[in-house]
């Protein structure tokens, strides 16, 4: 049922954030070099290695690492790069991964592949074992601001409590939080 849903939002989505789309296309090519999509190694469900696209907002020779192992992330944001990440606009293109079955509109962020702890702790409380999300509970409660075990923490119990209506108070949260830029750190 949740693959259904997710499959009827993003098509939804996808036609309501067309011209949103096309405008932060237009903004990521006209002001920085390089692809408008940067495609990231991402680790799914069962630790399955996917290609979880974003609107790059990031310099072409920014090191693949989480953003807050960079010692100045300042410096490899494009011009428009801290917009995007605030506004959280970067993540549209993953409309495409929840469309795939990579990911769902609810769930764990997915990691990055080289995230060995976030990866570790999150396979040791089972927290693999579901598909990874575009946003969760541990995004509404701190996003970027919290230390990696109190997110696998959270992650569990959204495993341990996955419902129709959490993802639903989760959806409306995220969706507030966007709107305020709250918890985002570059």
């Amino acid at each position: 049922m949740k693959r259904l849903a997710d499959l009827v939002l993003a098509f939804i989505a996808a036609v309501i954030l067309l011209l949103p789309f096309i405008i932060v296309s237009l903004m990521v090519r006209l002001t920085s070099k390089g692809p408008i999509i940067y495609w990231s190694d991402r680790v799914g469900r069962y630790n399955q290695i996917f290609k979880m696209p974003k609107f790059r907002s990031m310099l072409i020779d920014t090191p693949a690492v989480a953003t807050h192992l960079l010692t100045n992330p300042d410096q490899y944001l494009t011009p428009v790069g801290s917009f995007l990440r605030k506004s959280s606009l970067d993540e549209l293109p993953q409309l495409w991964s929840i469309i795939k079955g990579d990911m769902s509109f609810v769930g764990p962020r997915p990691a990055l592949y080289n995230q060995a702890d976030l990866i570790a702790l999150r396979t040791e409380k089972q927290v693999h074992t579901i598909v990874p999300g575009l946003t969760g509970w541990a995004q509404i409660n701190g996003r970027d601001e919290l230390p990696i075990p109190q997110k696998v923490e959270l992650d569990a119990y959204y495993l341990q409590h996955q419902s129709l209506i959490l993802d639903i108070k989760i959806l409306f949260r995220t969706f507030f939080k966007v709107i305020k830029r709250d918890g985002v750190t570059h």
